[in-house]
């Protein structure tokens, strides 16, 4: 990536209150109309345009369906480091010109790879579309990567990895649980690669890469802002319809799927870089694209009540009464291609043994998993959720980013505009069924950062502490 949210509570809270007095699907399409328009060209390409008249600007977004997890064995880094090569030059572009272009002409570009989709952005004047989707479709099938420029950006994400990962324990710690999560599946290895992989890739990876998925019959177009559909229809089909598709895309991704997981995992970490001790904790779960109906729904309203923000029962057990702990936080990423995970979080108070600390989670989690949640917290979650979604839906790069990483995976329109009603439709029963079958021990792994004094960074698997709670 070579890559801000804000918040503004008290219009939250304002349009928490409205959205309990109107109907669930008014907050995602007034009058149960669809917001945003689908269309595909005769190439394959499919084209989203969510239109948004209030000021002449707009976001224009190309997903590729392919990430990380789609790259071969011994490969890895290789998604990342192509996102970067497309800055450099086709025949109409000099090196480096992409994004000194996008800023002459007044606006803002930037790109990222993720496990499942690479994506690039631009957000300008309306008047700029045009040269927006000529200069991405011209990037799409004529790159041209010089071997000196490719070696020296092969240095650049070296470089990137050492600065964000190897010199930060806690990003190696993030880095070692995922590779212990997933027995098989490639989201155990990390976006940015392995460094011994990465620092072999060549010019022919990258190229082998690029005329692999790069077409646009592997591409979705988003526009957002201040357009119409018929106005992209006419732009997307002068530009990316002349690209013709590639027939060796497959439509579908097939990659290596996980074995039944019968035993849960340790690890600890310890480095001298590392501030108080914390302890982290990862649990498999599916995700919107791999549940069955209403359970990803179920697990992002349950992880908000346990574990996210200052109000969750995770914080105000563990940081606020027993004062264990100096934070604590949980979420779910629910969003992959082939699965999702339940993620927690905690940073223990000066003294304090992250034994006793893992202990007051797993009571927390427990009590979920046992008990459920109230009609209160539930209530509380989703008027949260959908008041969320009603302010980010106030943004066109935010909105643009929504649809396109869903359409990524596979998801549909319809999908992402009916999430408020399903939302709604959650009960505190699906809560506490998902709490009891997906906080399972067995499908998870535990890591302890600690501060180490002899200066030498060491990781090494840790004894289990107890029998978890949860089952």
């Amino acid at each position: 990536m070579r890559q801000t949210t804000c918040s503004l509570t008290w219009l939250k809270s304002l349009v928490a209150l409205m959205m309990l007095a109107i109907t669930p699907s008014y907050a995602y399409a007034v009058g149960g109309e669809t917001r945003a328009a689908e269309f595909t060209l005769s190439n394959g390409m499919q084209v989203v345009v969510i239109p948004d008249h209030r000021a002449p600007v707009v976001t224009h977004m190309v997903w590729y369906r392919v990430g990380a997890a789609d790259e071969l064995r011994g490969t890895s880094g290789i998604a990342h480091f192509l996102e970067h090569l497309m800055f450099k030059s086709t025949d109409k572009i000099a090196v480096g010109d992409f994004s000194k272009i996008v800023s002459r002409l007044g606006g803002q570009d930037n790109a990222f790879t993720g496990h499942d989709a690479t994506s690039y952005f631009q957000r300008v004047a309306k008047d700029r579309l045009p040269t927006m989707m000529e200069m991405e479709a011209d990037r799409m099938v004529n790159l041209r990567l010089d071997e000196k420029e490719v070696l020296t950006e092969r240095d650049v994400i070296l470089e990137e990895r050492r600065s964000r990962i190897d010199n930060n324990p806690a990003s190696l710690m993030d880095e070692q649980m995922n590779a212990a999560l997933y027995l098989n599946h490639p989201y155990g290895v990390p976006v940015i690669g392995w460094y011994h992989e990465m620092a072999k890739l060549s010019r022919e990876d990258a190229m082998n890469f690029y005329k692999r998925y790069y077409a646009p019959n592997n591409a979705i177009l988003v526009v957002s802002g201040d357009v119409t559909p018929e106005e992209v229809r006419t732009m997307a089909e002068a530009t990316y319809g002349k690209i013709p598709s590639n027939p060796d895309v497959k439509p579908t991704r097939t990659r290596p799927q996980e074995p039944p997981q019968i035993a849960p995992r340790r690890m600890e970490l310890k480095d001298p870089r590392a501030g108080n001790a914390s302890l982290t904790r990862y649990y498999q779960a599916p995700s919107y694209v791999t549940a069955k109906p209403g359970e990803a729904e179920a697990l992002d309203l349950m992880m908000k009540i346990a574990a996210s923000g200052s109000t969750s029962r995770l914080y105000k057990k563990v940081v606020v009464e027993d004062r264990l702990a100096s934070s604590a936080s949980g979420s779910y990423s629910g969003y992959g291609l082939d699965g999702g995970t339940l993620s927690l979080y905690a940073v223990a108070s000066e003294g304090v043994p992250l034994e006793k600390v893992e202990a007051a989670v797993d009571l927390v989690l427990a009590d979920v998993a046992k008990n459920g949640v109230t009609d209160a917290e539930l209530q509380r979650a989703k008027s949260g959720y959908l008041a969320d979604y009603v302010y980010d839906s106030d943004n066109q790069a935010s909105l643009a980013r929504r649809y396109g990483w869903n359409l990524v995976v596979g998801r549909t329109v319809a999908d992402v505009e009916a999430w408020p009603e399903r939302i709604a439709k959650v009960t505190a029963e699906d809560i506490k069924r998902v709490a009891a079958q997906y906080l399972d021990t067995k499908t998870s792994v535990t890591g302890y950062l600690l501060p180490d004094q002899s200066g030498v960074a060491q990781d090494k698997t840790a004894a289990p502490v107890t029998d978890s709670v949860v089952r």
